[in-house]
């Protein structure tokens, strides 16, 4: 019998080894976002903006153009890639600390602007590549090198949401949240993906998906125990599910439950 290949490397994705910490989960996201290009057919025409942070060396493990940008400007990068050439389908890949921090500006002024780019924001709720101080996201009482009595909110405030701080905004946007802490939740994680996607394709609207992920060296736990912290912890803080489309335009009138996000887009 002929032998039938079931699964195999998207070709967006590069034949390498990644630096990435066992348990972490970029290495899961990479994949979604290099499936989905590849089932959309558009890699041929896709530049990825890499940031820096943990993603810094993602021109390395993507088999497509890659641009790297300063440290929170992907988002500008983009822009400028975008609008040069409206031709090309342009991601950024951030991280919290990239995106959240320093780049918070520039990130809603893009999505304020309409800018047809896709945003993959992987929030791990803490500063990875850097050494673990604490992020915009780091969840209260969270140790982090630099709270390590814990995030106290009377000083640093609270964790900051940034799919509803963007859904706010009335320009017109498709803006949710995911996760990739186990199957199932990545099933859902890559229909959001792809969604983020064909809107570009089709020159809709600014898509930006946050993807919730561990980051267990950083957070000073196993992988098991990761994910079940990610699930305990942040995803009570950061509901999961489709805020806003262009379609609706408006921001979800509730946060979705678990179990009703796993089931939003499938």
């Amino acid at each position: 019998m002929a032998e039938t290949v079931v699964f195999s490397r998207p070709q967006a994705l590069a034949a390498v080894q990644t630096h990435y910490c066992p348990g972490c989960t970029h290495g899961v996201i990479h994949r979604m976002v290099a499936e989905v290009i590849d089932e959309l057919g558009l890699r041929a025409r896709t530049v990825g903006i890499a940031p820096v942070g943990c993603s810094v060396l993602a021109y390395n493990y993507f088999a497509m153009d890659f641009h790297e940008a300063s440290h929170g400007r992907a988002p500008a990068v983009a822009t400028g890639i975008k609008r040069a050439r409206p031709d090309l389908i342009v991601f950024t890949y951030q991280g919290d600390g990239d995106l959240a921090s320093i780049g918070m500006a520039e990130i809603v002024h893009c999505a304020n602007r309409g800018e047809k780019v896709t945003v993959v924001f992987v929030n791990n709720a803490i500063y990875g590549m850097t050494g673990g101080q604490m992020a915009p996201t780091t969840m209260p009482g969270q140790v982090a090198t630099t709270c390590p009595l814990g995030r106290d909110v009377e000083q640093a405030g609270h964790p900051i949401r940034v799919v509803e701080m963007i859904s706010t905004l009335r320009t017109p946007a498709f803006v949710a949240r995911a996760s990739v802490h186990t199957p199932l939740y990545a099933v859902n994680a890559k229909e959001m993906l792809r969604r983020a996607f064909r809107y570009q394709k089709d020159g809709t609207c600014f898509s930006l998906v946050e993807v919730l992920s561990t980051c267990p060296t950083n957070w000073g736990m196993p992988p098991a125990e990761a994910t079940r912290w990610l699930e305990k912890t942040m995803m009570p803080y950061y509901p999961l599910g489709v805020f806003k489309t262009p379609e609706r335009g408006d921001r979800a009138p509730r946060p979705l439950a678990p179990e009703e996000a796993v089931c939003r887009t499938m």
